[in-house]
């Protein structure tokens, strides 16, 4: 093994499982704060730290940064908002396991969409990867009877957490497209944008809502902290190692991790929802596995 290869390998494992936990978590946070309050609390906690680790680990030149202000205003929007906000709605209507299943597909419909708008190869083996994830992903929408999905319209949930996979593949698309700037540096001036933004609607709606006990509190600073800044310094510091195509593969871990925790809080999983995911995860290792790997550039990690 190679030297810093354990470290790197245990990075990754970390900055997937607090990513895990955001949907748990945060499951339990938007039953007591409304999605839009636990967005921008959330990004509000973790702006001011992230700024500083910018300065201290990448010492970007601000100005030249801030010309970018276009591309990182379009991510903020469709990444760090907007699948956030679906992602903690959809968490209203349906189990974290759940979203986290349907979100699974995420990296099949991104390989589609890089090579419908990034003209990215599209082999024999990632469209055979891509439509084997879709089967599962119908699977799991579908509760194992798929006649279910002829006779009725899709959960709220199955909706929303759908938006918000095609949240994250537009910016992913974008960050692929956008210029180039630190990662840590884009995620914290992206979640800046996302603050502004999100502020002014919070309080023409008369909140933001805060944390009424103790329980929600200690969430709040959960998903501020972990998911929202160590996630990131965490994947960061593994790309050193790890080739961003590898590390990628931990990604599925997400699934798997969330399976893990929703168990040792006493859910129950279904026989659709296992299978399902185990056909969803299968389909985006044989896209994954053929397909160009490339950082999402300018994005900034991950703003799950």
């Amino acid at each position: 093994m190679r030297a810093g290869t354990a470290p790197a390998v245990a990075s990754l494992l970390a900055a997937t499982a607090f990513w895990a936990g955001n949907y748990v978590v945060g499951a339990g946070a938007v039953a007591a704060l409304d999605p839009l309050s636990l967005v921008l609390l959330r990004w509000s906690l973790a702006v001011v730290p992230l700024l500083v680790l910018a300065q201290v680990l990448e010492r970007p030149r601000w100005r030249e940064v801030a010309r970018r202000w276009p591309w990182l205003l379009a991510l903020s929007g469709t990444g760090l908002l907007g699948y956030n906000l679906l992602l903690y709605t959809a968490l209203r209507f349906t189990d974290a396991f759940h979203a986290s299943l349907v979100n699974a597909f995420n990296p099949a419909l991104i390989t589609l969409a890089a090579a419908l708008f990034l003209r990215e190869r599209l082999t024999v083996a990632s469209t055979a990867g891509v439509l084997l994830a879709l089967a599962g992903v119908l699977v799991v929408l579908s509760r194992g009877d798929p006649r279910a999905l002829l006779t009725g319209p899709p959960g709220a949930g199955d909706v929303l957490m759908l938006g918000a996979i095609a949240s994250w593949t537009a910016y992913t698309v974008l960050g692929r497209r956008a210029p180039r700037v630190p990662p840590i540096t884009s995620t914290a001036l992206q979640a800046l944008l996302t603050v502004l933004m999100l502020a002014p609607l919070s309080l023409a709606a008369g909140g933001p809502a805060l944390p009424g006990t103790a329980p929600v509190a200690w969430a709040l600073v959960f998903i501020a902290a972990c998911p929202s800044v160590l996630s990131y310094l965490l994947w960061n510091r593994a790309l050193r190692v790890v080739p961003p195509g590898r590390a990628g593969v931990f990604l599925n871990l997400i699934t798997v991790f969330t399976a893990l925790l929703a168990l040792a809080g006493g859910q129950r999983l279904q026989a659709a929802q296992v299978a399902g995911g185990v056909v969803v995860l299968a389909g985006v290792a044989l896209a994954g596995a053929s397909a160009s790997a490339r950082p999402a550039r300018g994005a900034g990690g991950r703003g799950r």
